[in-house]
């Protein structure tokens, strides 16, 4: 078992397979991008499946998510579902992606092993999203949300971030069509991750903000916490269900005493938690020799140290260095 100082055990593993991507979201990257990862750096789709089933097999991890950057990006990809699909005890599989891609890819993803898909769009306006993203690619996007529905990669979530005087209006039509379309709607509160050092806690669209929004169209109601569990998001009922809307408030309502998550890089290093200024390095005990236990036990010390809270409402608080896109989602 993955356990910490704090009693939380980590059975919900990311795994970040890139750090390119294909967008620039503002909240994200700047429109120039950044200096990506050699490939010599990154952790081999054989070292990926190899770390996958430690997680799965001698510490207790249940769940594991691919993430990037763009993990549809990673020219391995679905060999890489279909052996992580292999492992015993077989893990659940999902995927966090831009969606773009996901039009050729969902059938094929599917078959490999793939359970699910969390797809990111913050906007139904194509001109907001090419102001968002610096691309013209919302329709891709859609298309790619349409066929993952078809593939049977369900639920399909989506998550969307709200920006002022930019798509900060959208809330009530977001999920409206959502709920037209059967896709499961999550907001995330925007997260001091960006590469360039701007997000500004006075400036960000709040849970507070999104609910006010949203109640200006439907009755909301909440789940409450024995429903919600370890997950990220509150869980509102929306106009007496069955469609549901959450909310991921990681800084004005963060869940960090109920986290159940570790994250490895595309670099192979072992992070905690999201805000954590410290990394554990399993890349270089792969690539000497380390055998599984040893690597195991590795793991085991690093999220023994994991710390109480992400540390956001504490003046010392120092962003990481790492950007979303280097870390995975």
């Amino acid at each position: 078992m993955l356990l910490d100082s704090y009693g939380r055990t980590a059975t919900d593993l990311r795994v970040s397979l890139t750090d390119r991507c294909n967008l620039r979201c503002t909240y994200c990257m700047p429109e120039e991008g950044l200096q990506w990862l050699a490939k010599p750096d990154l952790l081999t789709d054989e070292e990926i499946v190899r770390l996958v089933d430690i997680a799965v097999r001698e510490l207790g991890v249940t769940e594991v998510r691919f993430t990037g950057g763009e993990p549809l990006l990673r020219p391995g990809l679905v060999g890489i579902v279909a052996a992580c699909a292999a492992l015993e005890p077989r893990p659940q599989l999902s995927l966090t992606t831009n969606g773009i891609g996901l039009e050729r890819t969902a059938g094929a993803l599917r078959d490999a092993g793939l359970d699910r898909v969390n797809v990111s769009l913050d906007t139904l306006d194509p001109g907001v999203f090419q102001r968002l993203t610096r691309r013209k690619r919302h329709a891709d996007v859609l298309r790619g949300l349409a066929a993952a529905r078809e593939a049977g990669l369900r639920p399909v979530k989506i998550n969307a971030v709200l920006m002022p005087g930019m798509n900060d209006a959208e809330a009530p039509d977001l999920l409206a069509w959502a709920m037209e379309h059967e896709y499961e709607l999550r907001f995330i509160e925007q997260m001091p991750l960006d590469a360039q050092h701007g997000w500004q806690r006075d400036g960000m669209i709040t849970a507070g903000d999104i609910l006010a929004s949203l109640r200006t169209r439907f009755t909301l109601t909440e789940e409450g916490e024995q429903a919600r569990g370890s997950a990220p998001a509150e869980r509102w009922l929306v106009d007496g269900g069955p469609h549901r809307v959450g909310v991921i408030a990681s800084v004005t309502r963060p869940f960090c005493r109920a986290c159940d998550r570790t994250r490895l890089t595309a670099d192979g290093q072992v992070r905690t938690c999201l805000f954590a200024t410290e990394e554990s390095d399993l890349r270089g005990a792969l690539r000497t020799g380390a055998s599984d236990e040893r690597i195991a036990a590795l793991w085991r010390t690093a999220m023994w140290g994991k710390k109480a809270g992400a540390g956001i409402d504490d003046p010392s608080f120092v962003q990481p260095q790492r950007p979303m896109s280097a870390i995975g989602g």
